[in-house]
């Protein structure tokens, strides 16, 4: 059998629990025809001293070296010997790299789906979803033809042919479930789902919900804040969007639980007062007339003798 010169990264299936061999002598003495076999398939001084040998079987033995090729810390070489029965030739059945009790190894491989996190998505890259995301459910039911009694089906078709013969075109293409879907403002083949929608509400309590610090401190809840901006569907009796541009959660889907010292009712600034007028008017000029006005009650008719006299 040709010597295998597989040089794998990926470790071999853990090893069962065996019952304790006693290596077969032939194979066990061959340890230059293992070296051989590892030196050939490895590169150059890259194979270290002999580790320990393991009996795989009836005249099946694995010896064990060191590996000294960088970045493989812990690794060894595997070549297993065996013989045929009553035989004194030793042959080469395998040769590969296996990781060793304290090798160094690469983390578990994690799909791209689970290694995904919020904010990944930049512009340009796409994120399909999965045909069956429990996320998702169809938008709108029912399959891509009318109903038999529908005026657009192809057997009402068939039946006004066969009355009117001023008919001569089938169902329009408008008729499909799909086309009235789209008219009707139903064009999303697929909605949240009950499990989605969960899931959205579950991040959002988390992130901005009555559990917070914020929340905790804030003298009321956003359900009587001015600044709350209500969803529509079934999500508005539990969230809403922040629009208070000095809030931390501007812009975000709040919980109607949450809050902030942002609350339009937390404290309601007075108005400035006005200032009282002035009691000296300063600016317009005030009127002092040289003489009493004559019905003020404090002037005298004037004596006639005296006016004679040139008195006044």
């Amino acid at each position: 059998m040709s010597a295998a010169t597989t040089r794998s990264r990926t470790p071999r299936a853990t090893r069962t629990p065996r019952a304790t061999r006693t290596p077969d002598r032939l194979c066990a003495e061959a340890v230059d025809l293992a070296r051989e076999a590892a030196e050939e398939a490895a590169a150059p001084g890259v194979v270290g001293e002999h580790v320990e040998l393991v009996a795989e079987g009836d005249r099946v033995v694995t010896h064990f070296f060191e590996c000294k090729e960088p970045g493989y810390r812990g690794w060894r070489w595997a070549v297993t010997l065996t013989r045929a029965s009553r035989a004194k030739n030793v042959t080469l059945d395998e040769t590969v790299l296996l990781p060793g009790p304290d090798a160094l190894l690469a983390p578990e491989w994690v799909p791209w789906s689970e290694r995904l996190r919020p904010g990944d998505l930049g512009p340009g890259d796409l994120l399909p979803t999965e045909q069956d995301d429990l996320r998702l459910e169809p938008g709108y039911t029912g399959e891509d033809a009318p109903p038999p009694n529908s005026v657009v089906s192809e057997e009402m078709a068939d039946h006004l042919d066969a009355e009117d013969a001023e008919i001569t075109q089938r169902a329009p293409s408008r008729g499909a479930i799909a086309a009235v879907a789209e008219e009707l403002g139903m064009r999303r083949a697929r909605v949240l789902s009950r499990y989605g929608l969960h899931q959205a509400a579950d991040r959002w309590d988390e992130a901005f919900g009555a559990n917070t610090p914020m929340a905790q401190a804030a003298p009321a809840t956003c359900v009587s804040c001015a600044f709350l901006v209500p969803l529509a569907g079934s999500l508005k009796q539990g969230f809403g969007v922040c629009a208070n541009q000095f809030s931390p959660a501007d812009g975000r889907v709040v919980s109607l639980s949450y809050g902030c010292g942002g609350h339009s009712e937390a404290a309601v600034m007075p108005k400035p007062p006005r200032p009282a007028a002035h009691v000296l008017d300063s600016i317009s000029a005030d009127e002092f007339p040289l003489r009493p006005a004559p019905d003020s009650g404090s002037v005298t008719e004037p004596d006639g003798a005296s006016e004679d006299l040139g008195h006044s």
